[in-house]
């Protein structure tokens, strides 16, 4: 009985090492990409049943440095009239300050 215990317990923690895996493999993919995953998943399985905050944290983290260059993006402009490029500013060998927040 003991041994049927064990086995399945192995089991059971390896179908869950890879289900973390999956998981953090799907989080390092686009938001679009791990939106429709996420989707998929029944209720808050994920948040119970995984560590979802740590895998978060970790595969979202990146790998800038200090001083290195921002990544490429795209933004809307606020009249909604078209996008600016980042590279497009930074190809005028101009600094940009990029603000996150708010004055308040």
């Amino acid at each position: 009985m003991k041994k049927v215990l064990l086995k399945a317990f192995i089991v059971l923690a390896i179908a869950w090492l890879c289900a973390c895996a999956g998981i953090y493999h799907i989080m390092r993919q686009p938001p679009e990409t791990f939106a429709r995953v996420m989707a998929r998943i029944p209720g808050p399985v994920a948040f119970l049943a995984f560590p979802f905050e740590t895998l978060w944290t970790h595969a979202r983290a990146g790998d800038l440095q200090n001083g290195d260059p921002a990544p490429d993006f795209s933004l809307t402009k606020l009249d909604k009239s078209g996008s600016i490029q980042l590279s497009a500013l930074t190809a005028k060998r101009r600094p940009v300050v990029l603000i996150f927040g708010s004055y308040t």
